[in-house]
């Protein structure tokens, strides 16, 4: 159950801000469709941070111990760093074409899917899986963050992301990520 809270409560702070946030409001902005938006956002998570998982479960058995304790540390550390830097999308993210052959859903899905490629929810999810060792709470911790994060952006759209206090919120979470470096590299 902490694998599962520890992972829901980093990605959710973590997502808001970022650049895959940005995405589910452009989106949702584009098309006022949140429904096909939503499972997309939900299918491309599940499928991308159980690969992350997957890959962070691996480490813990190519990894001796103390190397795995110190390599989740330094990451927790730049992903501490990283969180203070606000996201942008990119322009070939912005310009989302209205005609696609997949539906809304499958736009969502493959446009979503690689946006988190190496994003910061990625990542972090890729190291609680190390730390943890429990790959299914991961998934469904790290999910179930991003769509607390993501569904109120595509069901309320600007009025929402307008009034939070996306500094804070960053600052709260770089303190979690370097808490929970701290702890690693301690030995905790």
């Amino acid at each position: 159950m902490e694998a599962f809270l520890v992972s829901t409560g980093i990605v959710a702070l973590a997502e808001i801000g970022d650049k895959t946030q940005l995405l589910s409001l452009v989106l949702a902005a584009r098309y006022r469709r949140p429904w096909p938006i939503i499972a997309g956002i939900l299918i491309a998570t599940v499928l991308n941070h159980a690969l992350a998982s997957a890959v962070g479960a691996w480490l813990t058995t190519a990894l001796s111990a103390e190397t795995l304790r110190r390599l989740v540390g330094v990451t927790f550390i730049l992903m501490a760093l990283w969180i203070l830097v606000p996201d942008k999308l990119d322009k070939d993210e912005t310009s989302i074409r209205s005609g696609s052959r997949y539906g809304l859903f499958g736009l969502t899905l493959m446009i979503f899917f690689m946006a988190e490629m190496g994003d910061k929810t990625q990542i972090a999810t890729m190291a609680l899986a190390a730390k943890f060792s429990a790959v299914i709470p991961i998934v469904a911790g790290t999910t179930f963050g991003m769509m607390i994060a993501n569904v109120p952006v595509v069901l309320l759209g600007h009025r929402l992301a307008e009034r939070l206090p996306l500094r804070a919120i960053r600052w709260v979470t770089m303190a979690l990520f370097a808490t929970l470096g701290i702890i690693a590299l301690a030995g905790a």
